[in-house]
């Protein structure tokens, strides 16, 4: 019901692809152009992201076709709640359990709980993930898919080779991960971010951009261009820098069989998901770029997700340093499974992800009876 009382009816979704391995888990989109294809391929990816990680859980996604932006903070609720009501029978702890995605925020998430737990007839916490600390939600969310990433570019250098104190990066997309990006590869790693763009252009300067001055203008304007003591860069230019390490933040697709061969890079860090095309993945292996891919480099999210179901379980909560410390080995774990499976079969980074997630599901399969 809207606010001006009339009725409108939306379309929702949601799909468990695979639980394997363990409860089906995955986002909630709420997004105008949001179809069943979408959130079908997006759930399977989610199978291979939790899989990857190691963390027992499958894949699942959901959404609904709507613009958030037109709707009021009351109208969103009712959306929440009346959404939870459609499907709650196929939700739970030890079932599916939704996240936090597109347009959608810890708000929305507390709602849903609250909603889920007031038809089951107490608090049931542990059905949703995101949520607000208050609510049974977890320290370390906020940054967990930047900090994962972060992780997994220090062991890349590692097996590389690289120094990263004082080395260099560029972030393609200035939203969530791409600004803890900034922040934790200046303070985890001592690099110099020279470059980031948004969806209106980018800034440069190879002296480094100061973080809190570059989210501050974002902040007032909406956009990093025009940042004080900068010059403009526009996104194409941004991906081809020599840089030690390049993080495409934003956009799918951005990186392409036509661009790929001037990335000079020496590591992309995909923080985005699907930021590279097949052929481009081909052109950057050839060119000896070591890519860290998707489902990979972007787990943390997923994982810290899970310490929260964790924690909800057993309704003992962790401080920040234990997620941080639990999160750091969980991505430095995954990121050497799928580099020694790089190694060993001689492939690039993203088959090899593919190959060590696809076998763990198969395995649990397997183990099941189901094939």
């Amino acid at each position: 019901r809207m606010d001006d009382g009339s009725v409108r009816v939306y379309r929702g979704y949601r799909v468990q692809y695979s639980d394997a391995r363990g409860p089906t888990k995955g986002g909630l989109r709420w997004h105008p152009d949001e179809t069943i294809d979408t959130v079908k391929a997006l759930a399977a990816w989610m199978t291979w992201k939790t899989s990857v990680v190691d963390i027992p859980l499958g894949g699942g996604k959901g959404g609904v076709t709507c613009n958030p932006k037109e709707l009021s903070p009351t109208e969103q609720e009712r959306l929440a709640r009346g959404y939870i009501r459609a499907v709650w029978k196929i939700l739970g702890p030890e079932t599916d359990v939704p996240a936090p995605d597109v347009y959608t925020n810890p708000q929305i998430m507390a709602w849903m709980m609250d909603e889920y737990s007031t038809i089951a007839g107490h608090m049931v916490p542990g059905m949703i993930t995101g949520k607000p600390l208050a609510v049974g939600g977890s320290e370390g969310r906020g940054d967990a898919t930047a900090r994962g990433g972060i992780f997994t570019v220090r062991e890349a250098a590692d097996v590389l080779g690289l120094d990263l104190h004082g080395a260099t990066a560029a972030i393609q997309g200035y939203g969530n991960a791409g600004q803890f990006a900034h922040k934790l590869a200046t303070e985890l790693l001592g690099m110099r971010v020279v470059a980031v763009s948004d969806s209106r252009g980018g800034v440069f300067n190879e002296a480094g951009l100061d973080f809190e001055s570059a989210v501050q203008h974002k902040r007032e304007t909406g956009s990093v261009v025009g940042l004080p003591g900068a010059t403009p860069i526009s996104n194409n230019d941004l991906l081809a820098l020599d840089v030690s390490v390049l993080f495409p933040a934003a956009l799918e697709n951005v990186i392409t069989g036509e661009n790929a061969a001037s990335v000079r890079a020496k590591i992309v860090a995909e923080l985005a998901n699907g930021p590279t095309t097949p052929d481009a993945d081909k052109i950057l292996h050839e060119n000896g770029v070591y890519v860290i891919p998707d489902f990979l480099c972007n787990a943390g999210g997923v994982t810290v997700s899970y310490f929260e179901q964790v924690q909800n379980a057993y309704n003992y909560y962790w401080t920040l340093e234990e997620v941080h410390e639990r999160l750091d080995r969980k991505m430095t774990a995954a990121f050497h499974a799928v580099h020694d499976m790089a190694q060993a079969k001689g492939v690039h980074n993203r088959l090899a992800a593919y190959l060590v997630a696809v076998e763990r599901v198969a395995e649990a399969a397997k183990l099941r009876g189901w094939v």
